[in-house]
């Protein structure tokens, strides 16, 4: 075998290895009801989050993430398990909606609020109406500022 095609292999293990280990990089624990991330209790239902959003009169915020994302793990660590973001967070409904799920809730809400990538916030009305939307990585400081302008967008 000639040094070029023991290079092609030797490439391409290594992009399964990294592509495995990848898989696990944002660890969140579930059930049935929740999805925890950064100790955060997060509902995976639409239809009761919404529900509950429209009982307490909140805003709904869709955290669209998956497992292989590093920002979703940084939002987890570096955002989430803030004190003063778990306080701004109790305005909202949480709702969680892995983008590998094929349930088809999960994938008509991707699909409304065109969410192809993670991590993604999406502010909602408890009937739907899209409020604002994040896309991508904010840190701490930022993410602040997009709960606190969505929460008076919702207010208006």
């Amino acid at each position: 075998m000639d040094t070029r095609k023991r290079l092609t292999i030797s490439f391409f293990a290594l992009v399964l290895v990294i592509g495995y280990y990848s898989m696990g990089a944002a660890p969140v624990k579930s059930d049935d009801a929740y999805s925890y991330h950064g100790d955060t209790e997060w509902h995976t239902n639409v239809t009761e989050a919404k529900k509950i959003a429209a009982e307490q009169d909140k805003p709904v915020l869709v955290y669209y993430w998956t497992t292989w994302c590093t920002y979703c793990k940084d939002y987890n660590e570096k955002v989430y398990s803030s004190q003063a973001v778990q306080n701004r967070l109790d305005e909202f409904v949480l709702l969680a909606v892995n983008l590998d799920s094929d349930q088809e809730a999960a994938v008509r809400i991707q699909n409304r609020y065109d969410a192809d990538y993670p991590p993604q916030h999406v502010v909602i009305t408890p009937d739907g109406q899209q409020v604002s939307k994040l896309p991508g990585y904010a840190p701490k400081d930022d993410f602040m500022t997009y709960l606190q302008r969505s929460q008076q967008r919702y207010q208006q």
